[in-house]
């Protein structure tokens, strides 16, 4: 539903070049409201990041502000959709907001350094994903308990595997450009990302095939954890757990990576 009717005739990518070639308030305001509902998505789907901070009020204003940023710094040519552009975006957001607020329960990050720790101390040693029970054992403690543990700390997992990324691309999906040079017209730039592009491919097809299609509902899908359980056919605490175990294997692969 569009809130100008003399821009109804007109699709989404239509009313984008449009406006980055005219810069109309009006055409503006169209785009926002035609994808403002992905705001709203992504900010229930991802409601446990900043539960404890902030309302869902709150976070969909942000996500709007985020939205319109986005409308003028897109960019066609970079041949990425403009939803997954904007989602890209607002998601960062949200994740900045509650790595700036630095909740998260000192005990948590303990817990989550040593399971990393073990994870990557037998990913090297086995040169594979080391099992649930593997990684229990190397933390001396039952499975059942491990997984609750990995579940809680989700949000550790999730932050700091974004704060690695960003880090090696040094500006996250290397969409924004430095005001004198532009690095992403440089070949090393674009051999490395290139390369981190394939790297978090493979990783994700090594995943197993329960969390690899938790990856998929959740990043490109904006499914919430309920949801994903339902389209599982498993409990949304099971969910969480998938959902941790993926992260965190992808972040022990990139980490190997980036110390290639």
């Amino acid at each position: 539903m569009t809130g100008f009717k003399a821009y109804e005739d007109r699709s989404n990518e239509q009313l984008i070049l449009e406006y980055l070639d005219t810069k109309e308030i009006e055409i503006k305001q169209e785009i926002v409201l035609r994808y403002s509902h992905i705001v709203t998505m992504i900010a229930k789907q991802m409601r446990g990041v900043y539960i404890n901070f902030a309302e869902l009020s709150d976070i969909v204003n942000e996500g709007i502000i985020t939205l319109m940023a986005a409308v003028d710094k897109f960019d066609p040519s970079k041949n990425v959709e403009f939803e997954t552009y904007a989602s890209l975006r607002i998601r960062g957001t949200i994740i900045d907001l509650a790595r700036k607020q630095d909740w998260l329960p000192r005990s948590y990050r303990k817990i989550a350094k040593e399971i990393e720790a073990a994870d990557s101390e037998l990913f090297n040693k086995l040169g594979r994903h080391p099992t649930d029970d593997e990684i229990a054992e190397k933390l001396g403690m039952e499975t059942e308990k491990y997984l609750k543990l990995l579940s809680q700390t989700n949000l550790h997992n999730i932050l700091s595997l974004d704060t690695l990324i960003n880090s090696y691309m040094e500006e996250g999906t290397g969409y924004t450009q430095p005001k004198d040079t532009d690095i992403n017209n440089m070949p090393e730039q674009v051999l490395s990302k290139k390369e981190l592009h394939e790297k978090i491919n493979d990783a994700i097809l090594s995943l197993r095939e329960n969390e690899q299609m938790t990856i998929s509902l959740y990043y490109k899908k904006n499914l919430t954890m309920r949801e994903i359980a339902s389209v599982l056919g498993v409990k949304e605490p099971r969910v969480s757990q998938i959902h941790a175990n993926a992260i965190r294997k992808l972040k022990t692969a990139l980490e190997n990576y980036v110390k290639i």
